[in-house]
């Protein structure tokens, strides 16, 4: 039982060193992970929008 209460003793002290961004920085920071999720999912559906227009017109006649 010891052992299990200094790890949350040895937890509480970590995460008191920890820098946790602001509410200005954690919506900028989400605004572009969402961003980048979407014109990557662009991206990939170009791709392969691409890919099977090529397959279906030239190979797989």
């Amino acid at each position: 039982m010891q052992k299990l209460l200094n790890f949350f003793r040895e937890v509480r002290v970590e995460m008191a060193k920890v820098v946790w961004p602001t509410g200005r920085q954690l919506t900028t920071y989400t605004l572009i992970v969402i961003l980048l999720s979407v014109l990557l999912a662009l991206f990939l559906g170009a791709l392969d929008l691409g890919f099977q227009t090529v397959l279906t017109k030239y190979i797989l006649r």
